[in-house]
């Protein structure tokens, strides 16, 4: 389906891996809340905002600047959404509150435009990953969590930077299928749910994928599957409106002099 020029819109976007407060991805991330994302009803964070995230006390240039431009997207009547990543899980209420968002579980429904769609951040379907499945139910747990924020500051960088380079070194070695979603997890999840229209990201692979069900769901029998794109190389987004929806991606702006 395309976008209409409607001005009512909901966006969606993910994986952006905010590293440093003056990098591409954060010039996009400005010019989209400050331009494209003006007026909008809702703006869904569906997880990987940030590449890392050690805990909410930890204050830094880019949380700054993305937390006040968020706030002030809120303050204008623009719904804040964010989901968990992979990367940035310790993502807490604090944090949520300063953008003026709210923080949605991993999975959620919720309905856009009379439509009912599944909101996901995405690594939960990749099940055919089982060391990563294994460590992601570990690092969720309460337990883990708070053990690891009573840590020092200073210590909690030094583990979050072994796991990334533990991560990319094992990702390195594994075939790349492996990494991307599992369809019969696609076809359970959304059977669970009862629901037709499933957005995550996570996978880096952005795309709008028809489904042919197993079994018909609230009497159809295909399914639509939207995955957001990753900011690494180019900024993406999905347009939302009652009238259809577009995933659309634009070159990071250039640096100013």
């Amino acid at each position: 389906m395309s976008q209409t020029k409607n001005n009512n819109k909901t966006l969606f976007i993910s994986d952006l891996h905010i590293e440093s407060a003056r990098s591409p991805i954060m010039r996009s991330l400005l010019q989209l809340l400050e331009q494209r994302a003006q007026g909008a009803d809702a703006l869904y964070i569906l997880g990987d905002l940030f590449e890392a995230w050690v805990g909410d006390d930890d204050i830094n240039d880019a949380a700054d600047i993305v937390a006040t431009t968020l706030n002030d997207l809120s303050n204008q009547g623009t719904r804040i959404y964010m989901m968990h990543g992979n990367r940035d899980f310790l993502i807490g209420a604090d944090f949520a509150s300063r953008c003026g968002g709210v923080l949605l579980p991993d999975p959620a429904i919720v309905d856009c435009y009379g439509q009912t769609v599944l909101l996901l951040h995405g690594d939960s379907l990749c099940t055919r990953d089982t060391a990563y499945i294994s460590y992601r139910k570990q690092v969720r747990e309460s337990s883990w969590q708070q053990a690891f924020l009573a840590r020092p500051l200073l210590e909690r960088h030094m583990i979050a930077q072994q796991l990334r380079q533990r991560s990319m070194a094992e990702n390195s070695h594994k075939a790349s299928d492996i990494m991307d979603v599992t369809h019969q997890e696609v076809l359970n999840l959304l059977e669970i749910q009862k629901v037709n229209l499933m957005i995550h990201g996570h996978t880096h692979r952005p795309g709008i994928h028809t489904i042919r069900l197993q079994n018909p769901i609230n009497d159809k029998t295909e399914a639509v599957r939207i995955v957001l794109g990753s900011w690494d190389q180019k900024a993406w987004v999905l347009e939302f409106s009652a009238e259809g929806y577009e995933l659309k991606h634009f070159p990071h702006p250039a640096q100013s002099s």
